[in-house]
């Protein structure tokens, strides 16, 4: 983590002084340094020095591709210090994007308290407009919630606004603004708000690792570096805290651990959590724990807009897992909204015409779309590919919302390194079969089989059907 001193920098841009109401320059000093972070990486779980939260240790949480916010402890309250400001994010290696985000990154780092903690979160506004905090899911005073013109003015440019209060409920939260939402969230403004229980609670169980990360999406023209932000359901790259797939990090465990992940959606659709090769129960959501006597086993859940999700199960099945959104187009990269169709198209004498005058023209989609995870094709700077990623048995042909679950016997307690390719016991592996093969049997015609001897055959469901006669019910009038 880089520690700089925002403020000198800020007041210089903005020729303002940085402030909650009228404050003056000598009491900035009285503000926490704010501490930022540029690196896509994983961090490590972050535990306070010598702070336990609320007279109970806790175990933190791992942020996929993000970090956890440092803070201070000043007369017994929590305090932090938010940056909303412009910020560029590596979604992959060699695809970057122009966002807007919190202390460098986004989404923002993760905040991670205690149930009864008092805290002060410092926002200092660096965006080119005003903004405001939501503190998503929370119990508030009303004042602090966030929502702008609604329970507080906003923040304008260059000023610095103060949030207190007592946080009252564990569970997993969200943080985005109220203000400008169709912009500002549309840019990457968000982040995660953990608070652990101050005592053993029945309905949340204790963890070896926990995990939390963001649904997010973005439109970002092929070749561009900016997101358009009018965009409303046609996204086209869709990540896990603004990462895609190869450029997510793996969740890894010890074969044995109990493991819980926490999701939420900021998106503007739904999408559908899948884990292959274990069965997991959600055991919370933004609302609070769910009663044992609510929870089923599942291996996908669905997480609406504006959700979270607790996810938990035991990781007892070594491996490398898939774990992605079950909606086929999510684990893509860019694509075109309008590509046609061209499976089964004869394209025989016309790829010599067309590369006479377009070069570089290459075959696509005649047997579906599988090539494109070998194809190296150009594509404009900047562009992330429809598929990508590779793995010890040749193209994965995912991108997106895709990720895998390392389980490992010899992986170590609070090892959160990536052990690299699961190395599968002999005779555990699909293979090609290579044996005689009888002929493929014909279906019978289930209408013919039944009928009497002798009698004609039954017309076809195509033969059968015949154009309608007279003014069709569905014209106009009808």
């Amino acid at each position: 983590m880089q520690r700089r001193d925002f403020f000198h920098q800020a007041m210089a841009a903005a020729g303002v002084a940085v402030a909650t109401t009228s404050v003056s320059r000598s009491a900035l000093a009285g503000l926490p340094e704010p501490v930022m972070q540029t690196r896509p990486d994983t961090a490590p779980p972050w535990t306070p020095p010598g702070v336990t939260g609320a007279g109970r240790p806790y175990n933190p949480v791992v942020t996929l591709n993000g970090w956890t916010l440092p803070f201070r402890m000043k007369d017994g309250v929590k305090e932090f210090h938010l940056v909303a400001e412009p910020v560029v994010r590596e979604m992959a290696p060699g695809f970057v994007v122009n966002m807007w985000g919190y202390n460098g990154q986004s989404p923002g780092p993760t905040i991670e308290v205690v149930e009864g903690d008092r805290v002060r979160i410092f926002v200092t506004n660096h965006l080119p407009e005003h903004t405001t905090v939501h503190w998503h899911g929370q119990r508030v005073p009303n004042g602090m919630d966030g929502v702008g013109g609604l329970n507080q003015k906003q923040i304008p440019v260059g000023k610095t606004f103060v949030y207190e209060f007592v946080v009252r409920r564990p569970g997993t939260f969200m943080y985005h603004p109220h203000a400008d939402e169709m912009t500002q969230m549309a840019m990457g403004m968000m982040g995660l708000w953990i608070t652990h229980p101050k005592a053993p609670h029945p309905l949340i169980a204790e963890v070896d690792r926990d995990y939390a990360f963001l649904l997010n999406a973005f439109d970002v023209t092929p070749g561009a570096k900016t997101p358009n932000v009018n965009t409303m359901l046609d996204q086209n790259i869709w990540s896990w805290n603004s990462r895609v797939f190869p450029g997510i990090s793996p969740l890894v465990a010890r074969l044995n651990e109990r493991v819980r992940v926490r999701v939420g959606n900021l998106t503007m659709t739904n999408h559908p959590v899948h884990i292959h090769g274990i069965e997991f129960e959600v055991t919370g959501t933004d609302g609070g724990p769910v009663p044992t006597t609510a929870r089923w086993p599942e291996v996908t859940t669905d997480v609406a807009v504006g959700q979270m999700r607790q996810l938990e199960f035991v990781a007892n099945e070594p491996g490398d897992w898939a774990m992605h959104c079950h909606k086929s187009h999510h684990t893509m990269g860019a694509m075109g909204h309008g590509v046609p169709t061209m499976i089964g198209v004869d394209h025989r004498g016309l790829v010599q015409k067309i590369q006479k005058l377009i070069p570089d023209y290459m075959l696509m989609g005649e047997r579906g779309m599988a090539d494109m995870g070998e194809m190296e094709m150009s594509l404009p700077a900047n562009t992330f590919p429809m598929m990508t990623g590779t793995g010890p048995y040749g193209p994965v042909e995912m991108g997106g919302m895709f990720t895998t679950l390392k389980v490992r016997a010899e992986q170590k307690r609070g090892d959160y390194s990536d052990p690299g390719d699961y190395v599968q016991p002999a005779g555990t592996r699909a293979y090609e079969y290579t044996g005689p093969v009888a002929p493929a049997p014909q279906a019978p015609n289930a209408s013919n089989a039944a009928r009497a001897p002798g009698a004609a055959p039954a017309p076809s469901a195509a033969g059968s059907a015949r154009k309608p006669q007279g003014r069709s019910h569905h014209g106009a009038g009808h």
